[in-house]
């Protein structure tokens, strides 16, 4: 996105936004990342790099300096995770205190980005509680762009069990569900509340999901209703 039209998604949508995030590499191969931090910061809003820059850079043993590159670009926040490269518990653990010890905000990622690879309820809920205990702020429940794996099966639908485990181990409020469709964004606010936390929103849809928060849209249409008067 060029920063002439980040400007102008933050100035109409900047309100509704706690992260945006870099996604993949991309905040790598940007030679305008730094002003789109600066239009960031202006707005209150975390810019995140995403999960697998840093995990390429754990894999070719440049992880610190990963770390110390986002520093110096004035990064604010960085996402851990392990669901494209082979990475133990442990040393996913130590990159976590590492990243909270340089000072970012952490937002951990737990399930695989593999749809033949996914790990049982209770293993995503044992994965929140040691990152949440490792230091991270929010941990994102693996729903990739494509919202067809991790939390949900191949046709979208949400596993409600594996939302019950993540939810179970971290509390609603440190668990961040990706989202990128509106059914799925619909079905977490008639759960848990319009104030759930939702990523992997598309820039465009930032102003639609805001209406679904606030009942504005058919499919949380009763979240606005006045409650039923009794006739006598």
């Amino acid at each position: 996105m060029p920063a002439t039209q980040l400007a102008g998604v933050l100035e109409s949508c900047g309100a509704f936004v706690d992260v945006w995030k870099f996604g993949w590499g991309t905040a790598y191969v940007d030679p305008l990342l730094a002003g789109k931090l600066a239009l960031l910061r202006a707005h209150d809003v975390l810019g995140c790099l995403g999960g697998t820059l840093l995990e390429v850079a754990w894999a070719q043993g440049r992880a610190d300096e990963y770390l110390a590159w986002a520093r110096e670009l004035g990064v604010p926040s960085v996402e851990v995770s392990r669901g494209a490269v082979p990475m133990g518990e442990d040393d996913k653990d130590r990159l976590i205190r590492s990243a909270v010890e340089a000072g970012f905000v952490v937002l951990s990622e737990v399930g695989s980005k593999s749809a033949s690879s996914q790990p049982l309820p209770d293993q995503w809920g044992k994965e929140v509680e040691r990152d949440l205990d490792a230091g991270a702020t929010w941990v994102l429940a693996e729903g990739r762009e494509s919202g067809t794996v991790g939390i949900y099966d191949h046709a979208g639908r949400v596993r409600e069990d594996v939302v019950d485990a993540v939810v179970d181990a971290g509390g609603v409020g440190r668990v961040v569900f990706e989202a990128p469709a509106k059914d799925q964004q619909a079905w977490f606010i008639r759960c848990f509340g319009s104030d759930v936390n939702l990523a992997n929103v598309a820039p465009a849809e930032i102003l639609g999901l805001e209406t679904l928060r606030l009942g504005l849209r058919a499919d949380t249409i009763g979240l606005s209703r006045p409650p039923a008067v009794r006739r006598r």
